[in-house]
């Protein structure tokens, strides 16, 4: 695969396509219910198995009439500086605009926040809904959010033998490591395997990939909250309940049913899911998963990438943080002593966890909406109050720093203070959390890989050696 950089025709597409969505929207949302609503169809496969005709002659075209449209250049300082700003992965879930944030399916967060069927009335929105919307592109009705809430507990089956190979690791490995060992023993289940094996057709590729998809998301929470337990709750585990959704049920087998609590982990499974392609974890999953390696393969390898201190293992980091700032200087701390403390930790040769993004320009959405749930449920709790002022401190000083292109705070800056003030304190588990969340956006895009028949990813590498002599080459700018 060739990577192109997103210059001059992808910005005139982006404004084009920018505006022409600020237009529609609303009229696309209206469809989009209007369609579902006509459906009386609630099964989600029957749903997919509908659209992918229309989508693989789509992708087709796009081949054939376009293939050869250039999207840019490539430089040296895009080699070596991590493949930043490279166009060269499809990824049709979600697309994450440097100023806008992420959007799925087109949607941004407060229209999915305001269209997406919730638990209660005014609620946060249900991620089965959100699962929906990745894999159809239309918003559900909530009969439909309801049937595969249902199937999801239908397929949350987990063997004995894999509680049994997490329990072979010592309590203390890391929660994510735990949970990494879990999805791989899961994969002794996979269909696509057994069907592959068996000789499908690439054309019906999708189909068992759809069947692991689906089991291991609805497995994931039940793999999660068992290490929890194992880890900080003395192994004592707790059931699901038929009665609750999916993040109400995963809230409810960690330990925490306050509805409020509930309503948080619905959020935070619906913004983490997805963050189009580029990131670690889901480039991961899709590399992987580009070899024909089935979803458990691909995730349980999503889940090593999402463990690493520049990606997911970031949330941790920040409520750790905080935490050494009220240590050393209380909770009451002022602007100025936080302004001190922030140069100190930048002069140490760290960072401060929670700001800034590889791609974003802007203050993060998932930040934001995070903001005003704590707004609206802990506006008093200390720890928010200083997520608040660190607001308002760390930009300018990062922006004085000069190194950084984007001082804002992103999704991490907040999750950690949430689910401290609900009672889960554990920082080093965040990130599973994050991992669960992330099974929705990376199976999804998995599922629409092999349904469009994408090939293996191949990009070419290269040595300094060759650039060097390369640039010699090259007319001077």
């Amino acid at each position: 695969m060739v990577f192109f950089r997103s210059v001059p025709l992808l910005s005139r597409l982006r404004s084009h396509a920018h505006q022409v969505q600020k237009q529609s929207n609303l009229s696309n949302s209206f469809r989009w219910i209007q369609t579902q609503t006509i459906s009386s169809d609630l099964d989600l496969h029957s749903q997919l198995k509908e659209l992918i005709p229309e989508q693989q002659e789509r992708l087709k075209k796009l081949k054939s009439e376009y293939g050869k449209v250039q999207l840019g250049n490539i430089t040296v300082d895009m080699v070596l500086g991590g493949m930043r700003g490279m166009t060269g992965l499809l990824w049709e879930t979600s697309l994450l605009d440097p100023d806008e944030g992420i959007r799925f399916r087109g949607m941004s967060i407060p229209e999915c926040q305001k269209l997406l069927p919730a638990a209660k009335p005014g609620g946060e929105p249900l991620p089965e809904g959100l699962l929906w919307l990745l894999l159809t592109g239309k918003v559900p009705t909530k009969e439909q959010v309801g049937a595969l809430s249902k199937e999801l507990r239908d397929r949350a089956s987990v063997p004995d033998y894999v509680f049994k190979a997490i329990d072979a690791l010592p309590v203390t490995a890391h929660p994510m490591t735990q949970f990494a060992t879990g999805v791989m023993a899961l994969q002794v289940q996979s269909e696509f395997q057994k069907a592959y094996e068996k000789g499908i057709h690439k054309s019906k590729y999708w189909e068992p990939t759809y069947e692991d998809s689906l089991s291991l998301i609805a497995r994931v929470p039940i793999v999660a909250s068992y290490i929890y337990r194992r880890i900080y709750k003395d192994g004592k585990v707790i059931p699901m309940n038929d009665s609750l959704d999916y993040g109400g049920n995963f809230s409810h087998m960690l330990g925490f049913d306050s509805p409020e609590m509930q309503e948080l982990m619905r959020l935070y499974v619906t913004i983490h899911s997805d963050h189009e392609g580029g990131n670690v974890s889901a480039h991961t999953g899709h590399l992987v998963a580009s070899a024909l390696s089935d979803p458990y393969l691909s995730f349980a390898a999503a889940l090593n990438g999402l463990a690493g201190p520049l990606h997911g293992l970031a949330n941790q980091e920040v409520l750790l943080w905080i935490k050494s700032v009220v240590e050393e200087c209380g909770e009451n701390i002022t602007t100025e002593q936080l302004k001190d403390y922030v140069w100190k930790t930048l002069n140490s040769g760290k960072v401060v966890p929670g700001f800034g993004h590889g791609v974003l320009r802007k203050t993060d959405p998932r930040y934001t909406c995070q903001r005003e749930f704590a707004l609206k449920h802990l506006p008093d709790d200390p720890l928010f109050q200083l997520v608040s002022k660190l607001y308002e401190v760390v930009p300018p000083v990062l922006t004085q720093l000069g190194k950084v292109k984007n001082p804002w705070p992103n999704v991490d800056a907040h999750s950690g203070v949430l689910l401290n003030y609900y009672g889960l304190t554990e920082a080093r588990y965040y990130t599973v959390l994050f991992g669960v969340s992330r099974s929705i956006g990376i199976c999804s895009q998995l599922i629409w890989d092999r349904a469009l028949g994408l090939p293996l990813e191949r990009p070419k590498s290269v040595t300094m050696e060759l650039l060097e002599n390369h640039c010699k080459k090259a007319p001077a700018n």
